[in-house]
C-alpha cells in the first residue's frame, strides 16, 4: 500500500480491476462521456487501447462547452467547444480501426466556422472504410424559435445543404438525423431525406418548416423511417401519404388553425403523440379524421398544455380507429375543467388497458390579458356524455392520475370509471411533478396557496378519507387505490 498526501492507493485493488476482461471494462467505459473515457487511456498500459475499442461512441459538442455556459450560448464558446470536439473526432476516427468497428456513432455538432472542413472528411472516410456502421447526427443551433428570422433559417438550410453535398457518405450512413432552425423552402427536403438517406430510421425536426406555412407531404414507400418527431414546426399541414415502416409520430406545437395532420398508408403506426396549447385561432378538429386511415395504433397521447381541448366532440366515429388502442393518455388538462367528457373516449376504446391523465396547474403561467389575447379563454369541454355508450366490456386494468387532488371533477371521473370498468384493478394517484419555472418564480407550495380540496392528500388520514369517498356505495369494489409520490 502506498500513501501520498492523504490519498490511500491499494495496488492490489488496481491489479484486480485491471484483470477484468476487455468486455467488462468496455462496458464501464461506455457509461462515461467521451472525454472521461479518453482520459482512462493514461491510467496504465492495460487501459491504453481500450477507449479505441468502444463499439458505440457519443461525441456531443455540448459536453465541451465551458461550465457554466452562458444563456444564450455565445459564438465564441461554440467555437471553443467545436475546436475540442474536432480534436476528439480526429483522435477516435482519423486512423482506420481494424480491431473494432463502431456500431453506432452519435455525433452532435455546430456547423460554425470551418470545423466541418475537418470533421466531414474524417467521418466520411470512417464510413467509407467500414469503421462506422450507423450514424446518429444532430446539427444543432442555439437560437430559440422566437429569435429566428426567416433569413436565419434559410441560411441554416444552406449550411446544412453544403455539408451534405460535400460529404454524401454521411447521408448514406444516417440512421437518425436531428435538425434545428432549418427552412426547406429552397431545398428539396423530400429528396434528401427519403432518396439519399436510405438507412434513415429516426428523424427529429426542431423549428423547421417548408417556408410560408407551406404543407409538407411525405410519399416514401421505400423509406425505413420508423420515428418522426416535429417540434415547433410551422407547417401548413403534414400529409403522411406513404410511410409503411413508420411506428411512432410525435408533433409538439403546430400553428395551423385547422386539422394539422393526415395519414394515408401507415400500416405500422402504433404510437401517436400530439402536444399543443390551442391559441385563439385554433378551430379544433375531429380526431377521427386524422385517425381514419390508421389501423394499428395502440398508444395515443394528447397533451393540451393547460389550454382549450382542441379535439371536437365525437364518440362512435372513433371506434374503428380505437379498435386496437391499449393505452390512452390525456395530459395538460386544466385543473378546473370538467373531466367526464373523457368517458366518451373510453367508451369508444373498450380495448384500452391503461388510462393515464395529467392535470395542469401552474402559477408560472399567469392568466394575464396578454395570455388571453394569444390563447383565448379556457372553456369547459362541451361534450354530452350520455349521447354515446358502448355495449362492449371495458378491458381497463389501470387508471393513473398525475396532479391528483380530491376536487369534485376528479372524484366524479374516478367514480364513474370504477363503476363502468369491471376489470379495473389499480388506481394510482400521484402528486404534481415539479416544475422548474414555478420554482424559479418562487411560487408557494400548493398546500400554502390552495384550499385543501385542491391539494394532494399527504397524510394517512387524508388518504383514507379520499378512499372512503371513492368507494362509497360500492361495497364489492376490489380496486386497489395507491397514492404515489
Amino acid at each position: 500500500m502506498e500513501q501520498n498526501k492523504g490519498y490511500v492507493h491499494n495496488s492490489d485493488d488496481e491489479d484486480r480491476f485491471s484483470m477484468l476482461t476487455d468486455d467488462i471494462l468496455l462496458s464501464i467505459l461506455g457509461r462515461l462521456d467521451i472525454t472521461m473515457a479518453a482520459r482512462t487511456s493514461v491510467l496504465s498500459t492495460r487501459w491504453k487501447h481500450l477507449p479505441w475499442l468502444l463499439r458505440e461512441l457519443t461525441i456531443d459538442v455540448k459536453r465541451f462547452l465551458s461550465v457554466p455556459s452562458s444563456n444564450p450560448i455565445e459564438l465564441e464558446h461554440m467555437d471553443e467547444a467545436m475546436a475540442s470536439l474536432t480534436k476528439a473526432i480526429t483522435s477516435f476516427l482519423a486512423t482506420p480501426r481494424s480491431e473494432a468497428t463502431i456500431k453506432r456513432l452519435q455525433l452532435k455538432l455546430y456547423l460554425v466556422n470551418s470545423y466541418s472542413d475537418v470533421i466531414g472528411p474524417i467521418v466520411s472516410q470512417a464510413i467509407d472504410t467500414g469503421s462506422v456502421e450507423d450514424l446518429d447526427l444532430a446539427i444543432v443551433d442555439e437560437k430559440e424559435p422566437d429569435d429566428c428570422s426567416d433569413e436565419d433559417m434559410i441560411q441554416q438550410a444552406r449550411t446544412v445543404d453544403s455539408f451534405f453535398s460535400a460529404y454524401p457518405s454521411v447521408l448514406h450512413c444516417l440512421t437518425k438525423l436531428s435538425l434545428y432552425n432549418v427552412c426547406f423552402a429552397k431545398w428539396d427536403l423530400h429528396h434528401i431525406l427519403f432518396d439519399c438517406c436510405k438507412q434513415l430510421q429516426h428523424l427529429c425536426l426542431f423549428n423547421c418548416d417548408a417556408g410560408g406555412f407551406s404543407a409538407w407531404e411525405i410519399q416514401a414507400p421505400d423509406s425505413k423511417l420508423r420515428v418522426l418527431e416535429l417540434n415547433f414546426c410551422c407547417l401548413g399541414k403534414l400529409g403522411v401519404l406513404c410511410l409503411p415502416k413508420l411506428e411512432r409520430l410525435c408533433w409538439d406545437t403546430w400553428i395551423t388553425p385547422k386539422r394539422p395532420l393526415s395519414f394515408d398508408v401507415v400500416p405500422s403506426l402504433k404510437e401517436l403523440n400530439l402536444v399543443c396549447g390551442a391559441t385563439i385561432d385554433h378551430q379544433g378538429f375531429m380526431l377521427s379524421e386524422i385517425l381514419r386511415d390508421t389501423t394499428a395504433i395502440h398508444s395515443l397521447i394528447l397533451n393540451f398544455q393547460g389550454e382549450r381541448i382542441w379535439i371536437k366532440p365525437e364518440g362512435e366515429q372513433l371506434c374503428t380507429a380505437f379498435n386496437k388502442l391499449r393505452k390512452l393518455s390525456l395530459h395538460g388538462i386544466f385543473v378546473e375543467f370538467d373531466l367526464l367528457w373523457m368517458m366518451v373516449l373510453l367508451e369508444a376504446a373498450p380495448s384500452v388497458e391503461i388510462f393515464d391523465i395529467e392535470i395542469w396547474e401552474h402559477p408560472c403561467i399567469v392568466d394575464t390579458e396578454g395570455r388571453r389575447q394569444t390563447f383565448g379563454e379556457r372553456t369547459n369541454p362541451s361534450w354530452k356524455v350520455a349521447e354515446f355508450k358502448s355495449c362492449k366490456e371495458w378491458l381497463l386494468k389501470e387508471f393513473q392520475i398525475t396532479g391528483f387532488s380530491p376536487m369534485e371533477q376528479q372524484m366524479t371521473l374516478i367514480r364513474a370509471v370504477m363503476q363502468r370498468a369491471s376489470n379495473l384493478r389499480t388506481i394510482v394517484l400521484n402528486d404534481y411533478q415539479p416544475c422548474d419555472y414555478c420554482e424559479e418564480i418562487g411560487a408557494l407550495p400548493r398546500c400554502e396557496r390552495l384550499p385543501p380540496e385542491r391539494v394532494f392528500p399527504k397524510g394517512k388520514g387524508e388518504q383514507e378519507t379520499t378512499v372512503e369517498q371513492l368507494v362509497r356505495d360500492m361495497p364489492d369494489c376490489n380496486v386497489q387505490i395507491i397514492f404515489g409520490n
